[in-house]
């Protein structure tokens, strides 16, 4: 027995320390991480760490000087009448029927009003509550005090209500105690369904082989090999086995000393919550993979978006009404007098898609404050075709699948979904913003207001001859003498002034044309620039930019994730 006992205190000693503000500040890592993943990881995933930081939070809020020891078995293991030997006092119901214990019974050594607040925590009603405060036959429980000791119910009761209340109180307990005995210890359930999960807890994981006395004595240490190689298979070698009896005080020596270690040394519960930290954490890695640097949507896809952008925002409408604008505007500014009219007649194709062409043409909402008014889409820019949605919706696409490249499931989901995310609002932001793009087309440059003035001094001599003529011709079918009008050269000047007014007229329609033709589309390339960086100042807000908010999101959780291992 010496020998078993020293191992045991050998193993719990270790070298796994835990320091308390080393777990605190992985918690506080772990809660970072799951405030930067919310909204983009789905809950389900999250819940076992979300449960994690509530329950280590309010464990060590509301006690580190107790430490919660549960005695957890099958129907027949004797926990009970371990549970009443280690108080040394008759407290929990012992017998054979199952189940024989329905309910969870508290013993804690030590003052009962410390512990009041944690027993209700763990849900153990006040009537099942015992306390072991002073000496009993000449018995000295100081080194007990602190102890909280659990006898849980039979987890392989057949009432499933049962199984529930064992499953949620090894939830909360800092240091679990299976009890075993030797006609069950290799059972498949407590196995399978309990102890190999517990491979992360192994600091806090104590077995005993109950009912040693019935065993001969040649048999103890084969039973004994036989469990070890059983736990070791369940991922828990190194964990204290420890041989028990219930009938006899000294086979209660060496878990006894366990508990007063465990209790002084006052780390079950940091060694519990560091367990489930790495419990969480494992389960969490799958979630950011590698987590390395994003550095944001692929350009070739930015490029391929802004484009679809363009075509959906009627962008080559828009420039080609800038261009056919600015020749119309010029012709009317530049062109022969005599027939401006009637290209007034022809509406301003601007002024037809509701786009002036200098500034936005946006109204504003009367309603908003000064410092945020909105922009009110005034555009008559033709709908986007149904060709037109398809390249955008794949350019959108295809960002988020550049973007999420090598990313988890999870993450790559949250990408497209933060991608689409404002696809309902691009139409309105599109109009928005070719609304208030400044299209560059001039109003009146100087050079139009030159050719205009010439051509209204060739037009005005044209007339004076022609009213010359006229008026010689009149008087001539009166009988009365022509007046006698100046030559240039042979020809008369009114002659000469009706035809090089209408000559100069022409030629200088004629020169301006192409001039005009090159101007309007100088104009056009540049309106298609202004634009095009407008409609990408929306792809960016409203695609590009919650796109690499969730990479951001993604890189920082996988830092948080990695300050959080041990």
């Amino acid at each position: 027995m010496t020998g078993i006992v020293g191992r045991v205190r050998d193993a719990l000693r270790g070298d796994q320390r835990v320091d308390a503000d080393e777990l605190v500040g992985r918690l506080d890592r772990i809660r970072h991480f799951l405030r930067v993943v919310d909204g983009h990881l789905p809950d389900a995933r999250l819940v076992s760490a979300h449960t994690l930081v509530e329950r280590a939070g309010t464990r060590l809020a509301l006690s580190r000087d107790h430490t919660v020891v549960a005695l957890a078995g099958a129907t027949g293991s004797g926990k009970s009448s371990l549970f009443n030997a280690l108080a040394r006092m008759d407290l929990s119901p012992v017998g054979v029927r199952r189940p024989t214990t329905g309910v969870a019974h508290a013993c804690v050594w030590g003052p009962l009003d410390g512990a009041n607040r944690l027993l209700d925590w763990v849900g153990v009603l006040p009537r099942h509550r015992f306390v072991r405060e002073s000496a009993l036959d000449g018995d000295d429980e100081t080194a007990l005090h602190g102890l909280v000791l659990l006898d849980l119910p039979d987890f392989d009761s057949v009432q499933r209500s049962h199984q529930l209340e064992v499953d949620r109180l090894l939830g909360l307990v800092d240091l679990v105690v299976w009890v075993v005995d030797p006609q069950k210890y290799a059972d498949r359930v407590i196995h399978s369904g309990y102890l190999s999960e517990f491979h992360r807890h192994r600091d806090v994981t104590v077995v005993v082989l109950n009912q040693a006395d019935r065993l001969p004595g040649h048999e103890l240490p084969r039973v004994l090999d036989d469990l070890r190689r059983l736990l070791d298979r369940d991922g828990l070698g190194g964990v204290p086995l420890l041989p028990t009896t219930a009938i006899d005080p000294d086979g209660m020596v060496g878990l006894r000393e366990v508990l007063e270690r465990t209790v002084a040394e006052r780390q079950a519960v940091l060694r519990r919550l560091a367990g489930d930290a790495d419990t969480v954490v494992a389960g969490l890695d799958e979630l950011v993979g590698t987590a390395t640097s994003r550095t944001g949507p692929d350009p070739a896809a930015t490029r391929a978006l802004t484009g679809a952008l363009a075509g959906a925002a009627g962008v080559p409408a828009v420039t080609e009404a800038v261009r056919q604008a600015y020749r119309r505007r010029a012709a009317l500014a530049t062109g022969w007098p005599v027939v401006r009219g009637w290209r007034r007649l022809r509406p301003d194709p601007l002024n037809r898609l509701h786009l002036p062409g200098t500034g936005g043409t946006a109204a504003v909402d009367p309603q908003a404050g000064t410092d945020d008014r909105k922009l009110l889409a005034a555009t008559s820019v033709p709908e986007a075709t149904a060709a037109q949605r398809s390249a955008l919706g794949l350019a959108i696409r295809t960002v988020a699948d550049r973007s999420a490249e090598g990313m988890p499931e999870g993450w790559s989901t949250a990408v497209t979904a933060a991608a689409r995310s404002r696809l309902a609002d691009l139409p309105d932001g599109l109009d928005r913003a070719v609304a208030g793009t400044d299209l560059g087309v001039p109003e009146r440059p100087v050079w139009w207001r030159l050719i205009g003035g010439v051509q209204w001094l060739v037009t005005v001599a044209a007339v004076a001859g022609l009213g010359w003529l006229v008026l010689g011709y009149a008087l001539r079918v009166l009988g009365l003498p022509p007046p006698e009008g100046p030559q240039l050269g042979q020809v008369p000047l009114p002659t000469a002034l009706l035809l090089g007014g209408l000559l100069a007229g022409l030629l200088l329609t004629a020169v301006t044309g192409p001039v005009v033709r090159w101007a309007a589309e100088r104009v056009r390339r540049r309106a298609d620039q202004r634009l095009t960086a407008a409609v990408g100042e929306v792809g960016e807000e409203y695609v590009l930019t919650p796109v690499r908010a969730v990479l951001t999101a993604y890189e920082e959780a996988g830092s948080a994730l990695r300050a959080a291992r041990r």
